[in-house]
This record gives C-alpha cells, structure tokens and sequence, in this order.
C-alpha cells in the first residue's frame, strides 16, 4: 500500500513537480525569464536493504525515474528470495532501456561502486554508509544515505499507559523488529516501568496471542549471524518479559528488557530485532540529556497527555524525524520527507522529497537580446554615479529589523 500511495502521489503531480520553477527577479532582470529547470542527473544507483526489500527499493525507484534518471538496482543478497524476485520480474512491468538489475555479493558490489554513477542512493548500516561515501567521493558523485541508530522513546509519568504499550510493542515488534525506525530503547521513570510492564505484556497477548511462536502475525530474524547478534544482546538488564529463542527457526520472543544499563550490549549498537530495552532517567531533562549524548537518531518518539512535554522533547533534540504519541506513522505521510541526520543519514526522501532528490535543480537566466543601454551600468570605465545605480538595482532589501537578546 505505501508503495502504491507512493506512485499515485507521483502520477497525480508529476506534471506540476516537473514544470519549469518561476523565480523572483531584481529590477534588471524584470524583463527576462528566470527559472529552475527540472534535469535529470543521468544514471543513478539504488542499493537496497534485506529488511523491508520490496518498498525499499520501489520507493526510490519511483521517483528516480519520474525524473527521468535511468537506473541500476541492487537488491540485498540476504533476501535471496526477493532478489530472485526483482530480477525475474521488474521487467515485466518496466521498459528495460530504464533500469537494469545486479544480484551480486559483496564483493561484485564493491567492484560495482568502482564505475562512475552520477548518484548513488543507498539504505542500510552507518558502517557501510561510510563504504559507500568513500567510493562515491572517488567520482564526486552525490549520494542520499537512509541509514539507522538508536530510536529512543521516552514515555512521561502523564499518559495512557494502555495506549502507549500497544503504540510501543506494535512499532518494536512489527516485522520482529527489523525496521530502521522502530523505537530501539524506552527512557522512563522506575515507577512507569512498573505501569509498563504488565500493560507491555497485555499488548503482546492481544497482537501475538500466549505463544508468539505460534502466530501467523510474528516474523522470523532474517538470517542465523543477524540471529546470533541479537540473541546475544539478551544478557542486558534482566528479562522481563519474553526471551525465549529456538536458532532452528531463527524465532527470539517479543522481549523487554529491564533496568538496563547504558553500558550494557543492548545499547551499544541498534538492536534491528525484537528486543526492547528499558533505561529509567528520574525526568524527561534526564532523558533528553541521555538522549543528546549519543549520536543523533532516525526517529525519536515522545508519550505524553501534557503536549508541553512532548514538544519540549522535540524542541530540545535532533534527529532525522519526530513522532509524538505513537510510532513509526510519520514513515506513512508522503507529505513529509524522511530521513536521517549525522549518524543516522544524509538526505531525504517520500513523495515529492523523492523526484526532488533525484533531480537536479538546475538555475536558468533567459535575458533579452536587446535593451543594451539597460546594460551598460555594469561596463566599464565604472563612476560613482554608475555604482549608486547599480545598487539601487541590484540590492535585496530587508523588511524588518532585527533585535540582538
């Protein structure tokens, strides 16, 4: 469905997107036309992730070519099933003087960032960010970089606990966790983790049923090394809900996590499973302190009743995107664009954020071939008569005052 929202929004305004940008001109240039033309960069490269391999990849795809880019694809090797996918049947439904598709490992990816791209769009780790960065400023070829970190969430001691348990458990536990965006870690005072837990655990028994391995609605850890990663960060804190796993079928239980320390495994590196980790802070100043002494997130999620709260948490933090009182629903707007900040990204993408990433804005003049006397305040020989003019033409006036605090 995001996908499809994603090309309806593009097919119902492309036409607009893709016009010429009218301008405002100073008093030279009154006369002439000055816009921004809307150019393709030429052949882009799109490199997706494992985690959600279908939207990750059409999402970008969509608005690369609705700006008239051709593009290579590479889809993740660890979702070897929908690589198979896309490269079997992308061209069915795309002329393929368009795109091209490259299943390769890492080591043909490598080799692949090593040709001249004239934009690179890529979607995963920070550590494989920087890869990609390194190779694309080889060709000082421009790149969007949707990558990950530690979403905190902070939960005030005024909310619904009720409401907040589901919002929270469905945004950790969907796709068993391995979304980029889901809430990483919960920051609250010792007494909401005690309304927390039963209210956490009520929330999975109504989405997962008793036994979680047994609902059709609970995923699988994608592959057994991302198994083992995350099953070894359940020696955090202490467990008190789930931490049941079966490596056979890659299953680890919907788990919170306790009391956990910020020098604990859990909360070191993003989790990317189905693993919530609790730390208590005697205050949201605590949390938002917590917060802005790690590297700047995808998303931050604040729960509150008192909307002061939860406006003071996105005043005073950064991140790639904000979502107060629930999880994940601003990834579902085409109207805002999504992406990350430092650590956790570089550009943005989501409806027309998506044609305009992929396009060169491109600034053009069209002046009159004639009126030359209009012109000949900037020749030489220069006077001071000549300068006063030029000023009053070209100068950029300012419409109010400024006040120093």
């Amino acid at each position: 469905l995001l996908c499809k929202n994603e090309l309806n929004d593009t097919l119902n305004n492309l036409c607009h997107w893709m016009k010429d940008e009218h301008v405002d001109k100073n008093l030279v240039t009154q006369l002439d036309s000055a816009f921004i033309r809307k150019d393709p960069y030429g052949v882009v490269l799109i490199i997706a992730p494992w985690n959600y391999p279908i939207h990750l990849f059409l999402v970008p795809l969509i608005g690369a070519i609705a700006a008239g880019n051709c593009v290579i694809v590479k889809p993740s090797e660890t979702s070897k099933n929908t690589e198979r996918l896309v490269a079997e049947m992308l061209s069915c439904y795309l002329d393929s003087d368009c795109f091209a598709v490259v299943t390769a490992g890492v080591e043909e990816t490598t080799r692949l960032l090593e040709n001249k791209f004239d934009y690179i769009f890529f979607t995963g780790s920070p550590r494989v960010g920087r890869i990609i960065m390194t190779a694309a400023a080889k060709h000082l070829t421009p790149v969007t970089l949707e990558l990950g970190g530690k979403n905190p969430c902070y939960v005030s001691d005024t909310c619904d606990v009720q409401n907040v348990a589901r919002r929270v458990a469905w945004g950790r536990f969907f796709n068993a966790g391995q979304t980029c965006i889901a809430p990483d870690y919960v920051l609250c005072s010792v007494e909401m983790q005690e309304k927390l837990m039963p209210a956490l655990r009520e929330a999975i028994t109504e989405f997962f049923g008793s036994n979680p391995r047994e609902s059709p609605d609970f995923g699988r850890i994608v592959g057994d090394k991302q198994f083992r990663r995350i099953r070894a960060l359940l020696c955090s804190g202490r467990v008190a809900i789930g931490g049941q796993t079966d490596e056979k079928e890659r299953y680890i239980a919907p788990t919170v996590l306790a009391d956990v320390l910020p020098s604990d495994p859990a909360m070191q590196e993003e989790i990317f499973g189905p693993i919530l980790p609790i730390v208590v802070v005697a205050n949201m100043d605590e949390a938002i302190d917590f917060i802005n002494a790690r590297p700047r997130p995808l998303a931050i999620y604040a729960f509150s009743c008192d909307s002061k709260v939860v406006k003071q948490v996105l005043e005073r933090t950064s991140s790639g995107g904000f979502c107060g009182n629930d999880t994940l629903m601003h990834l579902t707007l085409t109207s805002l664009p999504f992406g990350g900040i430092g650590n956790s990204g570089l550009g943005k993408y989501h409806g027309k954020f998506t044609f305009d990433t992929f396009t060169h804005h491109r600034g053009c003049l069209h002046r009159n071939m004639g009126l030359e006397a209009l012109n000949a305040l900037r020749y030489p020989p220069y006077s001071q008569q000549k300068l006063g003019l030029l000023t009053a033409t070209f100068e950029i006036k300012r419409k109010g005052t400024c006040t120093l605090l």
